[in-house]
């Protein structure tokens, strides 16, 4: 990207934490295909960062967390380009997923479509109480093609995901939280500290642990009940030699707050 072109998604660090912006917001942070290819980017730099603890996905502005994909985009492109663009909005969906650290969500407005599947990839969701989010493809004549067929339905059951999927209902922030679609809510004044609190939430426990507790969980969600036993005890086995929990115990012992580093 030539350096006098402004960034698609923007990456900020802040010491552990990586945040990641969607940065269209005269689009209502649309995914176009040239952002997905830079969020990728993005997302394959922060999945090989061991100083990064825990991400942050939120969008520009303060009326949309992602408005899905850019269907201004979409209305001049080819039936190939359109499978090009479904096969990579399905893939970056993956790769959030994929993160071996914790990831939440952000969602500072509204989540539609693929935006909303951005945030069932995600392992935390918080959503600002004036904000609605839903997967309104079927309004489209299209189906949520990132993600969302297959995710919900385990997050929140699949009659709850019929519901909402064939309804292409737009669903608000009490309405979200009542059915466990995100975990918490905040007004748009209190957003960014509720957002800082959900982020210290998890960096102050065991990066390693948080590592490895996402992989034991996401990883067993297919396996019998013996295989997911089995696969949290790898998972387990990974943490017993490492000097973070050796830290944690001499912490305990001491009666203070480990000082955990990663290794």
């Amino acid at each position: 990207m030539p350096a006098s072109e402004t960034p698609l998604v923007l990456l900020h660090r802040d010491g552990r934490l990586a945040t990641l912006e969607i940065n269209r917001p005269e689009a209502r942070n649309a995914l176009s295909f040239p952002a997905l290819l830079q969020l990728r980017e993005c997302l394959a730099e922060l999945r090989e960062d061991s100083s990064v603890w825990a991400v942050v996905l939120t969008g520009a502005g303060d009326k949309a967390f992602c408005a899905g994909a850019d269907l201004k985009e979409r209305r001049s492109m080819s039936e190939g380009e359109v499978k090009e663009f479904v096969r990579n909005i399905r893939a970056t969906m993956d790769d959030i997923a994929g993160l071996p650290q914790p990831t939440i969500a952000a969602m500072n407005g509204h989540a539609f479509g693929g935006g909303c599947e951005m945030a069932l990839s995600c392992d935390l969701r918080l959503l600002a109480s004036h904000a609605m989010i839903g997967l309104t493809e079927t309004s489209l004549g299209i189906i949520p093609g990132a993600g969302g067929c297959v995710r919900l339905p385990r997050l929140v059951g699949a009659a709850k995901a019929k519901h909402l999927i064939l309804t292409a209902k737009r669903c608000s922030a009490e309405e979200a939280k009542s059915m466990g679609l995100v975990h918490e809510i905040a007004d748009a004044a209190d957003f960014a500290t509720a957002t800082s609190t959900m982020v210290q939430s998890l960096l102050a426990n065991g990066p390693l642990a948080l590592r490895a507790a996402k992989a034991a969980i996401d990883g067993s969600l297919d396996m019998t009940m013996d295989q997911a036993l089995e696969h949290e005890a790898s998972c387990y086995q990974r943490i017993i030699p490492t000097a973070d929990r050796l830290e944690a115990l001499a912490a305990f012992g001491a009666k203070r707050k480990p000082n955990f580093q990663g290794k």
